[in-house]
């Protein structure tokens, strides 16, 4: 007898992707979609209604966003098993969606063979992060975190502000400032502005213009 096949609920804003999500992955007998949700608070009911083996979540959802909604399932179901499929993310939000439950993440510039086997190890309860990403994270795991505040003002320093015009725009003063910046390299361990706007870059804290 065949073994069932591997059931996927897709959570995407977007109805051509989940349209074609669909068609692509059943065209595997051995995957069935069994549901679909366009936002992150419908997600929890869909997951009740359909009882999917692997929910496959973008991060970028209107109103609750992939980590929340990741989160909320955990909460209603423990066992639940995610697999983040998302266009974009920074490493701190592969992280936190890691943090929240899920047990994998893809980017959608990846191949269908590599979604299938990503799907495959989430379902057997295995995580599934391509190696490059995993390096990253566990560099960022094992580094001093970088604030909120800092995050400001390493944005700022990537587009090319001057401690002062930074002062001014966060409304404090250019020692404040400094002292900031002093911190930001320690952190990154990196000798000045230039480094630290390219590492936090390849860390993804700091996204580049498109």
């Amino acid at each position: 007898m065949p073994d069932a096949p591997l059931t996927v609920l897709i959570v995407d804003d977007h109805f051509v992707v989940r349209s074609g999500l669909a068609a692509s992955l059943e065209l595997d007998d051995t995957i069935a979609v069994v549901g679909e949700a366009e936002r992150g608070e419908d997600a929890v009911a869909a997951y009740r209604r359909s009882a999917p083996r692997v929910v496959l979540m973008d991060l970028q959802l209107p109103g609750m966003g992939g980590i929340a909604a990741t989160a909320a399932l955990r909460a209603h179901d423990p066992a639940a098993r995610v697999l983040v499929f998302s266009t974009f993310a920074r490493d701190d939000e592969i992280q936190a969606a890691l943090d929240a439950g899920a047990l994998g993440y893809l980017q959608k510039s990846a191949s269908r063979d590599e979604l299938l086997a990503a799907l495959r190890s989430v379902a057997r309860g295995v995580r599934a992060v391509p190696p490059a990403i995993a390096q990253r994270l566990s560099a960022l795991r094992l580094g001093p975190a970088i604030t909120p505040r800092e995050r400001e003002i390493l944005a700022l320093i990537a587009a090319g502000r001057a401690n002062k015009e930074i002062g001014a725009t966060l409304g404090v003063s250019e020692d404040t400032v400094k002292r900031h910046v002093s911190h930001i390299l320690d952190k990154l361990g990196v000798a000045d502005r230039a480094q630290a706007t390219a590492e936090a870059i390849r860390r993804g804290i700091v996204r580049t213009a498109d």
